[in-house]
This record gives C-alpha cells, sequence and structure tokens, in this order.
C-alpha cells in the first residue's frame, strides 16, 4: 500500500466522528470499529452497505453467509477475496449502524461518504471493477445511472458496464433473505453472474 494510502486508511481506521461529532442523526451508540480494505494495486473494489454485527466483531469484511454467496458469485475463495492486492472492499458506511426497532440493520451513516468516500476512490486509480451491491453503493458509484428499483437498476447492468471507467456491476445484495428474488429473477445468474466471473478472473490474473 502506498503511504497515501496507508496513512489515509489509518485516518479511517481512529475515526469516531459518528459517535462523537455525528452530522445525520443521533451518536453511533456503540464503539466505532471502521472496517475497509483499501488498496493500491487491485483492480476490483467491492462497495457494499455496511458491516453487520458479526463483521463488527471480527474486523473482517463479509465473514457471514452473505460473503460466502458473493465470494460464489464472484467466482472465487477466500484466499483471492482476502487479498487486498487482490480485492479492495470499501463499504458505504465503515462501522456496524446498528439495529432498528424490528431488528434490522440500519443504513449507512452518512458521514462515511461525507468525510472519506471521495477521497479514498481518488487515491485508488488503478480500479478496473466497481462491484456495487445494493442500492446505497449504487447511487454513490451510478448516480443518475440508477433505475427506480433495484431490480431494473441491475437489470439494466449492459447500460453501465461499458460507460464507465471503472467499470461498474450492480447486484442486490447476497444475503439469504433474497432467495426469493433471485428465483424471480433467474436471468440474474444466467446472464450478469458469468459476466461478473469474467472479469474477476481476467482481472486477478491481470494483478
Amino acid at each position: 500500500m502506498s503511504e497515501k494510502l496507508a496513512a489515509l486508511h489509518a485516518e479511517i481506521r481512529a475515526c469516531r466522528v459518528c459517535r462523537d461529532a455525528p452530522r445525520f442523526g443521533g451518536p453511533l451508540p456503540h464503539e466505532p470499529n471502521p472496517v475497509c480494505v483499501p488498496s493500491a494495486t487491485a483492480r476490483i473494489c467491492v462497495c457494499g452497505q455496511a458491516p453487520g454485527t458479526r463483521v463488527h466483531k471480527s474486523g473482517r469484511p463479509f465473514t457471514d453467509p452473505s460473503g460466502v454467496r458473493l465470494r460464489e458469485w464472484m467466482g472465487i475463495g477466500e484466499d483471492v477475496f482476502y487479498d487486498a492486492g487482490l480485492v479492495s472492499v470499501i463499504p458505504m458506511g465503515f462501522c456496524f449502524p446498528g439495529h432498528d426497532k424490528n431488528g434490522g440493520d440500519l443504513p449507512p451513516r452518512r458521514e462515511c461518504r461525507a468525510t472519506w468516500h471521495d477521497r479514498l476512490f481518488a487515491a485508488m486509480p488503478q480500479l478496473e471493477l466497481i462491484v456495487a451491491v445494493g442500492r446505497y453503493a449504487q447511487d454513490y458509484h451510478m448516480g443518475a445511472d440508477m433505475r427506480p428499483t433495484l431490480t431494473e437498476t441491475v437489470r439494466n447492468w449492459h447500460a453501465v458496464f461499458d460507460a464507465r471507467t471503472p467499470r461498474i456491476l450492480p447486484l442486490p445484495h447476497p444475503s439469504w433473505r433474497n432467495n426469493a428474488w433471485l428465483k424471480k429473477n433467474p436471468w440474474f445468474e444466467a446472464e450478469l453472474l458469468p459476466v461478473l466471473r469474467g472479469e474477476v478472473a481476467r482481472l486477478v490474473s491481470k494483478t
């Protein structure tokens, strides 16, 4: 990792903005544990929502069933996924945001995007593929190219894949809660996943 990127990562690891000086709502209700994996050499960046409780405890991204499915979608194992020289992981929120009244995860804290994301991606110009998992990541990376629903956005992947640098592939969240969505949208596994796996294989071998 370059000195500049390492210094930026150290700043992020020490960040306590959501707890000590929140700008969008109340303070984070627990000790922050920012989780992200920047890289000066990786050509692939996985951009999801925010850590869940397991990742909050482990400090390692996607150490949960969603991570297992995501790696299956990408066609790689843990050895490649957790090699920071090959794959960067930059969620929209770096800390577990807490639970809502129904026990689900709250949205990513907006402070992360406002404070860190532009600086991080400016420091990683070598990226060639953004894997945008879920609406929050798609909003940041795709902007006006998003469609009204996640399904429409993911189904319209052809329109953004070759239109941006780095390329972008929008995905639904790999949570098992989305099993019904996957059954209802077989085109995702038939059309998009082969492209994702092909791009990942190409870029991993290129790095």
